[in-house]
């Protein structure tokens, strides 16, 4: 249970002061070489519960796309050599890390503190140094629908509907809401 014992370098993050975007890239990586496989492991255990009662198909997709998100994010953010430019928006960043930490308070066991802190690091690493969709391309949404990338944009299928979903990080997103869905 080594993530339960030392808060990383996320945790200690200034906020009053300006950070770069190949500042928090070190930082992120620095929490990602703390993994162990088991951390992930644990954490997909903590998929497959969380997901028991969705449909085979879509359970099977999701528990497969997630964990291969996870051992792909880490693996790029552990090897990433970019030389990103620019800024992190702090203020966005403090209440982006805020929601994640309230999510990791209010877990119920050792696999689902291996999750969030994981998603913690991805989707960090994801939405401030990458400027990414935070849920990866093909995601599938209930409805059939699928996040998707086209000409430089991520488009959601459920993104306006979450935006006001309190733990939800869709507001972080740099995805847009996917046009001329059915209701």
């Amino acid at each position: 249970m080594r993530i339960l014992k030392n808060p990383g370098p996320l945790e200690d993050l200034k906020f009053s002061e300006k950070l770069s975007k190949k500042e928090l890239l070190n930082i992120l990586k620095k929490e990602a070489s703390q993994l162990h496989i088991k951390d992930i492991m644990d954490a997909s255990i903590y998929l497959r519960e969380d997901a028991k009662f969705m449909p085979p198909k879509e359970r099977d997709d999701f528990i497969s796309r997630f964990t291969k998100a996870f051992f792909l994010r880490i693996k790029d953010l552990k090897e990433d050599q970019e030389e990103y430019e620019g800024l992190v928006d702090t203020e966005k960043l403090k209440e982006f890390l805020g929601v994640l930490n309230e999510q990791k308070r209010n877990v119920k066991c050792h696999e689902e503190l291996c999750f969030s802190h994981i998603a913690m690091i991805v989707a960090t690493y994801t939405a401030f140094v990458r400027e990414e969709s935070i849920h990866p391309v093909g995601t599938r949404f209930p409805g059939g629908f699928i996040l998707r990338y086209e000409k430089g944009i991520y488009y959601c299928p459920v993104k306006e509907k979450q935006l006001n979903t309190p733990g939800a990080l869709c507001r972080f997103c740099v995805s847009v809401q996917e046009e001329d869905l059915p209701d």
